[in-house]
């Protein structure tokens, strides 16, 4: 289950936070002719750009604007779909990595999107594949959640952000064992730093930076090849593992600047929290 461009296997697949970065990234190298895609966004105006570029390529292509936190919009999304090869929950927020004090408001919105919109997706997808044929590799259907390596670390820089992606990430790991046993596969993808609007405010050193359509092509490839958790690159995984084995009274002696990697934002018209005051 490898492949590039036209090969990737997955005839039907969805995305959320489409618009820009690594979700439209993720769009645009899967579209091609013979495959049908679902994106979907807040920014309307985003999203159709990203989908003109795919029916360019020759997809074919359904819009959906909606917030990932109606979960009644998102379950109807991936219902109205009536059969779906991949899903890919990408939609995502950040507060960003000021060093201030996240506002309550900030991480009740961070753990909204991030977390409780992923599963808004996945949930309902889940339940649709298991009532699917298997497909020709003994699959009913594949669900990624786009997490990140900063879900590593409890990072003082970024609180919410870090949390938020260390519970979407673990639950996708853990569910993938008995998702198995109904021919469905979950994979926790979790990138480093990737060039995209919500990393370009970011006025610390990015080590590794990434562009999105290389993310998008090793994420898929990921998927493709069956790893529950994928991770790149590796020089940043490392060392944020080494910074989680810390003990958390030195990490708190970091400063608040100092963020781990920070994947980029699913869909920017999902924006920042404001500032606290």
């Amino acid at each position: 289950m490898q492949g590039t461009g036209n090969s990737w296997p997955w005839t039907r697949v969805a995305i959320t936070g489409a618009s820009s970065g690594l979700g439209a990234a993720l769009a645009q190298e899967l579209a091609t002719p013979g495959r049908i895609l679902h994106l979907a966004g807040r920014d309307a105006a985003r999203l159709a750009v990203t989908a003109a570029a795919c029916r360019g390529a020759g997809a074919s292509v359904i819009e959906a604007v909606f917030d990932v936190t109606d979960a009644e919009a998102a379950a109807a999304w991936v219902r109205g779909m009536g059969g779906l090869d991949l899903l890919i929950a990408n939609a995502g927020t950040s507060a960003g990595t000021g060093g201030t004090r996240e506002a309550p408001e900030q991480v009740a919105r961070i753990f909204a999107v991030n977390l409780t919109g992923a599963l808004n997706t996945m949930l309902p997808a889940l339940e649709m594949m298991r009532a699917q044929p298997q497909g020709p590799h003994g699959l009913r259907g594949q669900v990624a959640a786009i997490a990140s390596i900063a879900a590593f670390v409890a990072s003082p820089g970024a609180p919410a952000y870090a949390a938020s992606k260390a519970a979407l990430q673990r639950w996708v790991e853990a569910t993938d064992a008995t998702a198995r046993q109904d021919g469905i596969r979950l994979y926790a993808v979790c990138p480093g730093f990737i060039r995209t609007p919500m990393t370009a405010p970011n006025q610390f050193p990015m080590p590794m930076l990434m562009e999105p359509a290389e993310a998008a092509r090793r994420t898929l490839a990921g998927i493709a090849r069956g790893k529950a958790r994928i991770i790149y690159p590796w020089p940043i995984y490392a060392a944020a593992r080494l910074m989680g084995a810390l003990p958390p009274a030195w990490l708190s002696r970091l400063p608040a600047k100092a963020a781990p990697p920070d994947s980029a934002p699913a869909d920017p018209a999902q924006p920042p929290s404001p500032p606290p005051g």
